[in-house]
């Protein structure tokens, strides 16, 4: 376990590696599983060794609002905060590529933080970037229109993706946007029309963006 720890999270001191081989596991899991469910109470601090989480939340019709994504060297900041204040998961987190997780106890989580630094600055700098992820989500669902809510989700998924082809349906992108596949089309086709994208079956290339 110690090689994709010290490769992965290279921030963390020795001591901290060898107490996370000592006390963790390591799961595998398949795309679309859910690992995390809205009510569940958290009992271990995911660590991502490789593969995506997609972490979302869930209305009670099972609409969808995507937040971020969790990839390789990552750890999720709202399921930190509520193992550490022993409450319910307030979040659903899905497998979308297959993953290997570091799964930490949560009895851990306070011992660390006062026993290791490089534990504490780590998951100090999880919440910041985590909020400052979730603030531009906010920002977008507020302040812009639909068509640039649109271009900044290609944008995300670009950079997760590391890729200019997404291989996203329409019907995908209109749950995660909390809107209607028709709506999404449109703009699609429009952005298809401007040449800043390509529609293809299931897949956008994106040209411009």
């Amino acid at each position: 376990m110690q090689e994709p720890i010290k490769k992965l999270f290279s921030s963390f001191s020795a001591p901290l590696v060898e107490e996370i081989e000592k006390n963790a596991v390591i799961q595998e899991f398949k795309a679309g599983d859910i690992i995390i469910r809205t009510g569940q109470y958290i009992k271990s601090t995911v660590l991502v060794i490789s593969g995506t989480i997609k972490i979302y939340r869930e209305d009670e019709d099972g609409g969808e609002f995507f937040m971020y994504y969790l990839q390789p060297g990552q750890a999720c900041a709202i399921s930190m905060i509520c193992a550490t204040k022993h409450e319910t998961s307030q979040i659903m987190a899905k497998v979308v590529e297959d993953a290997e997780l570091i799964m930490v106890p949560l009895a851990l989580m306070d011992k660390w933080m006062m026993q290791h630094r490089s534990w504490y600055e780590f998951v100090i700098e999880t919440y910041r970037s985590r909020f400052e992820e979730v603030l531009d989500v906010v920002d977008n669902i507020a302040f812009k229109a639909m068509d640039e809510r649109l271009i900044f989700y290609l944008k995300r998924h670009q950079k997760v993706a590391n890729s200019n082809k997404l291989n996203l349906s329409h019907q995908e992108i209109a749950t995660e946007l909390n809107t209607s596949r028709e709506v999404i089309s449109r703009l699609l086709k429009k952005l298809e029309q401007s040449g800043l994208l390509l529609l293809q079956r299931n897949q956008i290339e994106l040209l411009k963006i």
